[in-house]
């Protein structure tokens, strides 16, 4: 594996790269980095694939332009093509995770001629709703703490999180993995974990004395030096530009994906709670009463089955929270390599 840097969209856009064949681009999700692929890069190149984990723009060691424009998903897209023309490929497969999805689900629409097929793991392709998505939260979470809101206002996030890299990664992985959502489900009526409008990311977020099973002190160490070098303005940047991204991409309101199709995500990941927090009394203990992640997924996923033409797979990962290819590494790669054969 070498990891060297490409062209995106004019900025150097850093990549882990391995194999030789077709080509795969897998794209990270917050707070994160191509070595959230570390499980598939190795496999998918043992299947015949050129893979390409890119580090997005604003991470890693790739270029960081400063302001909030920068991050924009007509941007993010575009990347994603240069990279694909880059590497000499006229098309490409895109996996991506978290926010990494958004990308690679918007890249494949707004692209069809470019991509060939597309995965996401944890988040769903909606398409262009009636609103941005800030507008929305803002609606939903009113008088609320909901953690998109409050990365909005600039340096505030970024303050908490550089204060302490290494315990505000901790805190975050660890809350919204398979153990942490499960602690959190047990814990929905304790106040000490219900967070308010007035709260920061980090506060009301349980504390293990040990790590989970899924990543090593080293492996976290890993992400920790990404972000000292970064930093977590770029990142954020993402949250901040959903506004712009429903100015810029009106054709996403009739955009469908036409690709074969997979998504993956685990039954306790957090991101299937987002609407349901903001018809429960109280965006801490709604998430955890009443449907399970699992079910308020598949239903989204029927409600805009209008917007997928060929979907072959969804797979939900029991005990599986948010960071699902690193929590479960091989289910995510067998279910990969079964779309990569139907293709």
């Amino acid at each position: 594996m070498e990891y060297k840097h490409l062209n995106g969209n004019g900025l150097k856009i850093g990549a882990a790269i391995e194999g030789e064949g077709p080509l795969i681009v897998l794209v990270h999700g917050w707070p994160e980095s191509w070595y959230s692929w570390r499980h598939q890069i190795p496999f998918l190149a043992s299947l015949g694939y050129k893979v390409a984990a890119i580090d997005v723009r604003g991470y890693g060691q790739s270029d960081k332009p400063y302001e909030i424009s920068e991050y924009s998903m007509k941007n993010l897209t575009s990347d994603i093509i240069s990279v694909i023309e880059d590497l000499g490929y006229s098309d490409a497969i895109l996996f991506g995770h978290d926010w990494g999805a958004p990308i690679v689900w918007n890249t494949a629409a707004l692209y069809p001629d470019k991509i060939s097929a597309v995965g996401a793991l944890s988040v769903p392709y909606t398409g262009r709703g009636p609103m941005s998505s800030i507008d929305l939260w803002k609606m939903l979470y009113k008088g609320k703490f909901f953690y998109q809101l409050y990365f909005q206002e600039e340096g505030v996030a970024e303050e908490e999180f550089e204060k302490d890299l290494k315990n505000a990664l901790e805190l975050t992985y660890f809350s919204s993995d398979g153990r942490g959502m499960s602690f959190l489900a047990e814990n929905a009526d304790n106040p000490k974990y219900q967070k308010n409008v007035n709260s920061k990311f980090l506060d009301c977020l349980p504390v293990f004395d040990n790590y989970p099973d899924w990543i090593n002190k080293e492996e976290l160490m890993f992400f920790v030096k990404e972000f000292e070098n970064s930093g977590m303005r770029g990142p954020l940047n993402r949250y901040r530009a959903q506004t712009i991204d429903y100015e810029e991409l009106v054709e996403l309101e009739t955009a469908k994906i036409s690709q074969p199709s997979c998504f993956i995500s685990g039954t306790l990941d957090p991101v299937a709670f987002f609407l349901k927090n903001s018809i429960e009394d109280g965006a801490g203990k709604g998430a955890f009463h009443g449907p399970t992640a699992e079910s308020m997924a598949k239903e989204m996923l029927e409600k805009r089955s209008d917007l997928y033409e060929d979907l072959q797979i969804v797979k939900f990962i029991d005990g599986v929270g948010h960071w699902t290819q690193q929590e479960a590494p091989d289910i995510v790669n067998e279910n990969f390599k079964k779309f990569l054969k139907g293709l």
